[in-house]
């Protein structure tokens, strides 16, 4: 009976086919990021759904609710007694921005140097091919899956899920599984395989700076009026000002220890400072704000953050010579264990108000719903699977990391399904720019990982429900 080897190959002589699976999403801007592409991203459900069909999923739908973007679902239960998966994905993307540097058409998938470049190729419709094209492999060469699997494709990711643990709540039936499967985290170089066991969670908070009721010319008041814009600078410079390496005085307190084996298994995974900084465009003779003795990855992924994204007080193009009576910005903090996500804001917007110059009127609200840490221990059968099955199709034995970034759907729905293993493999790599302009995939990288998914499938249903944690 055909059995992985029958899959593996179907996904070697079925490769162009997914690569224009890819293609065709990728050809629909699935903008959700500013409210004026929702016809694009009802597009982009039906898409999915269609490939959803034709990988032999059943019950495939398009759900909405309220002012949800759409998802798209599908499901296949017909391995009575197995373990089942739960893939997510998402099929929103972020706008385009820096037009000018991108190298290639962002809608229109474009293979070079090994590499496929295009919006949403890595983030993160890549997922949902690769897991349509694992699942695909085995139904069309076994007629059936050694698990059960429920598959469902987000539009609302790149804003937040504002409406995801709505869909938890009302739709039960789409989730209940005891595997959960996520591909939207990196691998930490091309060709070796990790799975993200921890995720640093976000805190973001507006700051408004008002001195005055209207903007007065520079030449009769600069000097003599409190600048807002100038105030602004002075209070968003404190946070990093700190000799310790914390943002914000207080965030170290709470902070889990990062122990001796953490050290060691970070000065052991693969790094190499000029590759780093040419990865994330560093200007030469601008150092890193690491402080000695941490390692990139023990930064990123054990310590707290806090990045001004967005700084405003008058455009560029409409300047004039004005003291100008207010300024804004927005502050997005990283959080890691043991951080609570309410005690950090109260943190952040105590040390910001405090000794605001001239009596300026400082306001600071919540920018956005807090998400916290995740973290898990990779320890047990569904781990073990993956591990194996991720080692075997890359040939190069995967490793544990942890994630900068934030999913935030993933502490939740562990807890909704009472601990039930989250397997986060990687599909992208420090070459991906996601989020940015030439954002693109490791083609080979993606093919493994399809392998992967088809085998730790296989090995998953040797297991029994109970028996995957």
């Amino acid at each position: 009976m055909p059995g992985p080897t029958a899959a593996l190959n179907w996904l070697d002589s079925h490769h162009e086919t997914l690569v224009g699976w890819l293609g065709q999403s990728v050809a629909i801007p699935s903008i959700s990021t500013d409210g004026a592409h929702e016809a694009e991203l009802k597009k982009s459900s039906a898409q999915v759904c269609d490939l959803m069909r034709q990988t032999g999923l059943n019950n495939v739908r398009e759900i909405s609710f309220g002012d949800a973007y759409p998802y798209a679902y599908g499901e296949w239960l017909g391995a009575p007694g197995k373990p089942t998966i739960f893939f997510y994905s998402h099929h929103d993307v972020q706008p385009i921005n820096y037009a000018e540097q991108w190298l290639s058409e962002p809608w229109k998938l474009t293979r070079r140097d090994g590499r496929l470049f295009g919006r949403g190729s890595a983030d993160d419709k890549a997922a949902f091919v690769a897991q349509l094209g694992a699942i695909g492999a085995l139904l069309k060469t076994t007629g059936s899956l050694p698990v059960n699997v429920k598959v469902l494709c987000e539009g609302e990711e790149e804003i937040g899920s504002p409406n995801l643990q709505g869909f938890f709540k009302n739709h039960p039936e789409c989730i209940t599984s005891d595997v959960i499967v996520v591909c939207d985290t990196e691998n930490i170089e091309v060709g070796l395989p990790c799975i993200t066991c921890a995720l640093r969670g976000i805190v973001a908070a507006k700051i408004k700076v008002t001195t005055a009721k209207f903007p007065v010319h520079s030449g009769m008041a600069g000097g003599a009026m409190a600048d807002a814009a100038v105030i602004l600078s002075g209070i968003l410079a404190k946070l990093g000002n700190n000799p310790n390496g914390v943002p914000v005085p207080g965030f170290e307190v709470d902070l889990a220890p990062v122990t001796a084996a953490d050290k060691t298994l970070y000065g052991g995974l693969p790094y190499e400072d000029r590759k780093a900084r040419e990865d994330l465009g560093v200007l030469e003779g601008v150092s890193f704000a690491t402080p000695k003795g941490r390692t990139f990855y023990e930064q990123t992924w054990r310590h707290p953050s806090a990045t001004v994204i967005a700084i405003q007080a008058s455009s560029i193009q409409g300047a004039s010579n004005q003291v100008l009576p207010t300024a804004e910005a927005v502050i997005s903090c990283r959080i890691v264990p043991n951080m609570d996500p309410a005690k950090t804001f109260a943190q952040l917007k105590a040390y910001l108000e405090k000794d605001t110059p001239h009596g300026a009127r400082v306001e600071i609200e919540s920018h956005g719903p807090p998400v916290s840490w995740w973290s898990v221990n990779p320890e047990g059968p569904a781990f073990r699977a993956a591990t194996e099955a991720m080692t075997e199709a890359f040939g190069k034995k995967a490793v544990p990391i942890g994630c900068g970034g934030t999913i935030g759907f993933v502490g939740p729905l562990v807890e909704i399904l009472k601990g039930a293993p989250a397997l986060l493999l990687g599909i992208e790599d420090p070459q991906s720019n996601a989020h940015a302009p030439n954002e693109s995939l490791h083609e080979g990288d993606w093919k493994k990982l399809m392998k992967s998914m088809v085998l730790m499938m296989e090995k998953l249903g040797k297991l029994t429900p109970a028996s995957v944690r």
